[in-house]
């Protein structure tokens, strides 16, 4: 191996041998034992879009058996502790669950922000015909859910939890739909998929407009003042992240103390993030091209060059790809760690299922959400706003409307905010949210399994045509 090996186009005498990454610079690729046995099988996890689940699933029992187990005492001591934050004239201090479901979900917030403004620019949200039967289906799924809850609870104390069932856990659906491969059609994957993304625009207003008190409206002045700055950077073409880091961070500061959410800075911020790229890809292959040809870069030229690479892929395409890991699977994981340890000893459990909070959350993912979802869609069809994925029948739709249950994340945020002060509806409520998405998730596999059928496929026919 030289000293200075060459790169991108090169003559045959200087062909590198095809196993070299493998012998020397890229560890994981080596024939090593903890190479083959852990890094190349571990990696291989992580980009499996089942992982994400299966790491959230695992933070959630965990949280459940820390909570029920002899040092459930310990749990609530330690996501209780109070952590403070002094920044001279502005002083926080909150609990850690309060600080990981304010400050780092908003990473989280921020990659479904990235998510809806890439299906609103070049997604299916683009297209109104592709989008209109997952749109007319989210609403469906999300207004009968919330109805079930309301006539259920029919305006007691637990009144305010109605936007609870609403919500759908894009990366529990996408894991159940992964473990079922390639029994669902790719239509039908990128319905359910595209009616989460509606459903999460959905939670998102439901979050800001009827769980937000005592507004502080100077605060938010300065929070909307901020996110203007950030699109005048961008009319100015200042591309350096550390300088959007700053501003974000004082954007999600002011919405922190306006009374909004604070995660709802991470959904604006990731709607204004670019979508294009500052560069064409074929003038950045030129100006690579030239490099290359050189082949005696200097330290400033390497700079210059990995900087006109990069702008050639929009910022929004490479911060998803980057953050979206770190929201699956440390985010996410953190978030069910802190809020799924539900004490279901000394009556709790019994409590919660005569509880018309937990049932009407349970009813509303459980019933609610597959016959919202069912119901909207056939409606849609039947007036000709959509037709039906490709290779998909009546009882895929059912089953996915049912995987669309499966609240969990954004169901148990919700109903930290549905109960401020009231620990014991917000565990009845936590109680109907796990119950309910475990069984939203059996019906969905079934009915998908019994919708993956011939029958089922000819059925889809008539109603495309």
């Amino acid at each position: 191996m030289t000293d200075q090996p060459p790169v991108g186009p090169k003559p045959d005498d200087a062909a590198i041998p095809d196993d070299l990454w493998r012998l020397g610079p890229v560890y994981t690729e080596s024939d090593r034992a903890l190479a083959r046995l852990v890094a190349r099988p571990v990696r291989e996890f992580l980009r499996i879009e089942t992982a994400g689940s299966v790491l959230l699933l695992a933070a959630a029992v965990v949280a459940l058996v820390w909570a029920n187990s002899p040092w459930a005492e310990s749990y609530q001591e330690f996501w209780h502790t109070h952590v403070s934050l002094d920044l001279g004239v502005l002083h926080l201090e909150e609990t850690l669950q309060h600080w990981v479901n304010d400050a780092l979900m908003v990473i989280f917030f921020f990659v479904v922000g990235l998510e809806i403004k890439y299906e609103l620019v070049h997604g299916d949200l683009h297209d109104p015909k592709t989008a209109a039967l997952p749109i007319v289906a989210a609403i469906g799924g999300m207004v009968v859910p919330a109805g079930i809850y309301a006539a259920i609870v029919a305006g007691g104390e637990g009144s305010s939890g109605w936007g609870i069932p609403m919500a759908t856990d894009i990366a529990f659906a996408v894991g159940v739909l992964g473990l079922l491969g390639r029994r669902i059609p790719s239509p039908a994957r990128l319905f359910l998929l595209t009616l989460a993304i509606v459903d999460d625009i959905g939670a998102i207003l439901v979050i800001a407009v009827f769980y937000t008190d005592d507004l502080d409206f100077t605060a938010l002045a300065i929070a909307l003042a901020l996110l203007g700055l950030m699109l005048l950077m961008r009319t100015f073409r200042i591309w350096a992240v550390w300088a959007y880091v700053v501003v974000g961070t004082l954007v999600w500061l002011a919405t922190f103390q306006s009374g909004v959410h604070a995660t709802l800075a991470g959904v604006a911020i990731g709607m204004l993030t670019p979508t294009r790229a500052l560069l064409e890809e074929k003038v950045a292959r030129g100006y690579a091209q030239e490099a290359l040809a050189d082949r005696h870069l200097d330290a400033d030229e390497l700079h210059r060059l990995r900087f006109l690479l990069a702008e050639s892929v929009p910022v929004q395409e490479r911060l998803q790809n980057r953050l979206h890991p770190v929201s699956s699977y440390f985010v996410l994981p953190i978030f069910a760690l802190a809020n799924a340890g539900v004490y279901l000893g000394g009556g709790v459990l019994g409590e919660a299922l005569d509880s018309t909070v937990a049932i009407g959350i349970a009813a509303g993912l459980v019933v609610g959400k597959p016959v919202g979802i069912l119901v909207a869609a056939f409606l849609a069809v039947r007036l000709g706003l959509g037709k039906l994925p490709e290779r998909s029948g009546w009882r895929m739709i059912a089953g996915l409307g049912a995987v669309g249950g499966i609240g969990f994340t954004v169901s148990l945020f919700i109903a930290g905010l549905s109960f401020p002060g009231n620990e014991l509806l917000t565990e009845e409520a936590k109680v109907g949210i796990l119950g309910g998405s475990l069984l939203a998730a059996l019906l969905g596999v079934a009915l998908l399994l019994l919708g993956t059928g011939k029958d089922d496929a000819d059925e889809s026919e008539p109603a495309e045509g």
